[in-house]
């Protein structure tokens, strides 16, 4: 990996670079999505299975749109039973921590009649979009669908693209029916947003729409907002990671890494004090890629998006850690958890040798969908938050009302909003009809 002095020049060339892998910046995308989207808006379920045929190679009809009890039970028989124990343990280790997240509505009363709350409740239904093709992510099942359950939400559609054959992967349709999935659609891609989003003869309309996918179903979750929720426009995986001279080179070059087999536009960024520690994780990593299945995509990665930063300082490394805001942050210092309180923006923090990113990704319990791009400055990780929604509570007595009637005629006159004013005066005997606020 190559070593780069930190500077404020290399720090903002670097910024650049990262978002460049924005899908905010793959317009050329666009007018694909819109055809899609637009196509399955006006022909429903024919479009769907047109494109489903098009680009997955599978015939779909109403009769095979859905998951079958039968095909679970199939999926169970194909897979290790021992990874489904581990899958059981993550679910109990996601579940534990995304109860916590859980609130109760709240209402405080006063004496003279005034009740003020505010009322919490689930989203009716939620779609969640999953990966399909070569990989399987059952991971990434587990950590949308089970917030959304644990939200209470009733109806949890997953849609994940099929094999040409219809079939769903059996490690993700496993993972779908221990998480709490209430049913499992065969359709991918943008075709498969525009379905949740608008409702087809036989895919209702959710409220909102949830989970990682390609460029086209990035850009059509943006292009659906509004019509329905979304979670968030993903873009592609990263790490950054803040070490000292106390850190293991082996271990941080192996972190590195783990995320930047994702795809070649992951990025991985270790920043640090430590000149010999640059100089040892740049050797490791090479050692590493030569013996790593997926080396071919890991180079690429970290050809272009690949950095070792050498700070003077750690309060410049820390400045360039919240500058980035990466989807997932390491700290391998002496005292990760001091370190910890001077950082700001980070989507998931891992202190420690002991707690290195895959921990996340599949076992903690914290959510592993995150913040890219530098969102994490103003978004935060998937929760149970992301499936609810809060309503305020108001209920004033005749007396609470009379008390203060007077200041809310006079705020709406101020504006010039006489029907504002008047639905207060009416009930007090009075009236306001003109803009001039004369009664």
């Amino acid at each position: 990996m190559r070593i780069i002095p930190l500077t404020e020049e290399s720090k903002k060339n670097i910024l650049d670079d990262l978002l460049k892998r924005s899908p905010n910046n793959y317009d050329q995308y666009q007018d694909t999505v819109n055809e899609i989207l637009k196509d399955v808006r006006d022909k429903g379920d024919r479009a769907v299975f047109e494109y489903t045929k098009k680009f997955d190679r599978a015939d779909l009809t109403p009769d095979t749109l859905y998951v079958t009890e039968e095909e679970i039970r199939e999926a169970y028989s194909q897979i290790d039973p021992g990874l489904v124990e581990v899958m059981k343990r993550s679910i109990a280790n996601i579940r534990s921590f995304h109860e916590k997240q859980l609130h109760n509505s709240w209402f405080t009363t006063r004496e003279d009649g005034v009740i003020l709350g505010q009322r919490i409740t689930p989203l009716e239904s939620v779609g969640v979009y999953v990966p399909g093709g070569k990989a399987a992510y059952p991971s990434s099942v587990l950590m949308n669908i089970i917030p959304a359950k644990t939200a209470g939400v009733k109806r949890i559609v997953m849609v994940t693209p099929p094999g040409a054959d219809g079939r769903i992967n059996p490690a993700t349709l496993a993972a779908a029916h221990l998480a709490g999935a209430t049913e499992v659609c065969k359709v991918g891609g943008a075709q498969a947003v525009a379905a949740l989003a608008y409702g087809t003869e036989s895919i209702p309309k959710v409220d909102k729409i949830a989970g990682p996918g390609n460029i086209f179903v990035a850009l059509a979750k943006k292009s659906v907002y509004g019509h329905v929720s979304i979670d968030s426009v993903a873009g592609p995986s990263e790490i950054m990671i803040l070490a000292d001279e106390t850190a293991n080179p082996r271990y941080v070059a192996a972190d590195l890494l783990s995320q930047a087999e994702h795809d070649e536009l992951a990025s991985a960024i270790l920043v640090t004090t430590s000149r010999e520690l640059a100089e040892k994780v740049s050797a490791q990593t090479e050692e590493f890629i030569s013996a790593l299945s997926r080396r071919d995509i890991i180079s690429r990665s970290i050809e272009n998006y690949g950095y070792i930063l050498l700070a003077d300082t750690m309060e410049d490394a820390i400045d360039t850690v919240n500058a980035v805001a990466s989807e997932h942050l390491e700290i391998l210092t002496a005292n990760p958890f001091a370190t910890m309180t001077r950082v700001k923006n980070a989507g998931a923090i891992f202190l420690g040798e002991y707690s290195s990113e895959p921990l996340g990704d599949y076992f903690a319990g914290p959510n592993h969908v995150l913040p890219t791009n530098g969102t994490a400055k103003f978004f935060s990780p998937l929760s149970v938050d992301d499936f609810v929604k809060k309503s305020s509570v108001i209920s004033y007595s005749r007396e609470a009302l009379e008390e203060v009637h007077e200041d809310i005629i006079r705020f709406a006159k101020a504006e010039h909003l006489t029907a504002h004013a008047n639905s207060i005066a009416v009930r007090f005997g009075k009236e306001v009809f003109n803009e001039e606020g004369e009664e």
